[in-house]
């Protein structure tokens, strides 16, 4: 049984590194054609450079932030224009404010809402005629941050998150009738994000690692990349609407 990536066309955003960058990777050793979006071009080429050298697969760089809300149309469109067709979305790319409620200002919330679900949804509507020809898979990043036992200074960053969970949830119901297969990934992986968190917050990183039960942080492409890679495979054929920790057994979904 073959996984039925090959040939397939998979939209990331956020690839110019960490996790997005992980995914790329493995997609595209299965076959699959990358777009890779992110707001720093020059990254995004990179990671296009090291799929054609590894793996000798097709693969696209495009470069745009998307808190800037009407270009996301055209990254889609830039897609199917250069691939002709779209099978996977990764919507990964996002920004976290870390700070007391009380602190939070009008722009910082306004910032993780467009980052967040907003550009999410966006990229989902633009995406869905496309999606609908052949049937797909979105992949939607979610977090933990809700699931914590302490949820001091999270609250906007797992906000976000929880609306990017329930976003992704309709999505399934509304979009299963097309074959279109949506789910979330909580994950922790070895990402500049959480590089700058562990540098920052040093103390709060090392008990952190100490509650996953496998005692370590996975990694972008061979924890991150494989489990998405399988998640849009025919093996996966049947989930849809799930949330799902890529933690090493950290968080209690129930």
């Amino acid at each position: 049984m073959t996984d039925g990536l090959a040939g397939k066309v998979a939209l990331i955003t956020g690839a110019g590194q960490g996790i997005g960058q992980g995914i790329a990777f493995s997609l595209a050793k299965r076959g699959v054609k990358v777009v890779a979006v992110g707001r720093t071009l020059s990254k995004c080429e990179n990671t296009v450079a090291q799929i054609k050298e590894r793996f000798g697969q097709e693969a696209l760089a495009i470069e745009c932030d998307i808190s800037n809300l009407d270009q996301l149309p055209g990254v889609v469109e830039q897609t199917v224009n250069t691939f002709g067709r779209l099978d996977i979305l990764v919507n990964n790319a996002v920004s976290a404010t870390i700070k007391p409620l009380i602190a939070l200002e009008l722009e910082e919330i306004n910032r993780a809402m467009v980052t967040g679900p907003t550009a999410t949804l966006l990229m989902m509507q633009a995406a869905y005629p496309h999606l609908k020809t052949n049937g797909g898979s979105i992949i939607n990043m979610a977090s933990s941050a809700a699931k914590r036992w302490d949820m001091t200074n999270y609250g906007l960053y797992a906000a976000e998150k929880e609306a990017i969970r329930a976003l992704t949830r309709t999505a399934a119901s509304e979009w299963g009738q097309y074959n279109i297969r949506a789910n979330c990934i909580l994950p922790h992986a070895k990402s500049p994000a959480l590089a700058w968190w562990t540098e920052n917050r040093p103390e709060e990183a090392a008990a952190f690692v100490k509650t996953i039960p496998m005692g370590r942080i996975g990694e972008c492409e061979d924890d991150i990349g494989e489990f998405v890679a399988m998640l849009c495979s025919d093996q996966s054929r049947y989930v849809s609407g799930q949330s799902i920790a890529v933690d090493g057994g950290q968080a209690y979904m129930g």
